[in-house]
């Protein structure tokens, strides 16, 4: 793995207990790997990240993992809100959904599990903190986007995956209201989803839908909570809960 250093100006102190426990992953959004790396060391950008990775698996560092770089904005996990301050950072280099959104290559992928693997066993991030940019702010962003392989990290170590069958749930979408929703939004937050269970299934709702369905279920992610959707939510709760 080929490491270069491009140290960015733009970070400052972890706040509590200074200790990252989420590896958190972005695409980059841009067209090129050297557009992302200026940006990301621009002082005037004010933006960063620890790591970027380009598609051929090289990898940029730019902020030291016990500072604080600024990646995630306005965001929420597991009840936490300056994710900042507890997260690494990753970059991979890809043009994004609005640039023309394409599969992220063997090698990039490769050095991208490679370098999760070693920041997860530094500072012992638990699974259900490796995430995206989308979980922590599924009304803002879609990245790392539904393209990137979250069963293959996790068949290495990084994050959760489970296979389940649509057990016949009733189909929950936009506009349902009662105790299924509620159920439901319970789930979705007791996994860290930033969601309150106030039973009423609204864009806000829709959105995180989607955004879990992107990371857990991408071959769709429409925003419905049908029966595959709910049946793999519950066995990822159920596979907290056995080893909680």
């Amino acid at each position: 793995m080929k490491i270069i250093e491009r140290p960015s100006p733009n970070f400052d102190q972890r706040a509590g207990a200074g200790v990252p426990d989420i590896l958190l992953m972005h695409y980059t959004g841009m067209q090129s790997c050297g557009a992302a790396v200026e940006r990301l060391t621009s002082a005037e950008a004010r933006v960063s990240a620890h790591y970027t990775v380009d598609e051929d698996g090289t990898v940029y560092v730019h902020v030291p993992e016990h500072l604080r770089a600024w990646h995630a904005g306005v965001s929420s996990w597991r009840g936490h809100t300056d994710i900042n301050s507890r997260a690494v950072g990753i970059e991979i280099v890809n043009p994004g959904h609005e640039f023309g959104y394409r599969p992220f290559p063997d090698a990039q992928i490769e050095a991208v599990i490679a370098l999760g693997q070693g920041i997860v066993k530094r500072h012992r991030i638990p699974a259900r903190n490796v995430i995206g940019h989308s979980d922590v702010a599924p009304s803002r962003k879609e990245d790392p986007g539904e393209l990137f392989p979250w069963k293959r990290l996790a068949s290495e170590g990084l994050g959760l995956w489970v296979e389940a069958k649509d057990a016949g749930d009733p189909v929950l979408a936009l506009g349902a209201i009662g105790e299924g929703v509620t159920r439901l939004q319970e789930m979705l937050a007791h996994y860290g989803y930033g969601l309150e269970a106030d039973g009423i299934f609204d864009e806000r709702m829709r959105l995180v839908v989607v955004a879990f369905q992107r990371h857990f279920r991408p071959a769709r992610f429409d925003g419905v909570a049908d029966g595959e959707t709910r049946a793999i939510l519950r066995a990822l709760i159920e596979r907290l809960d056995a080893v909680a």
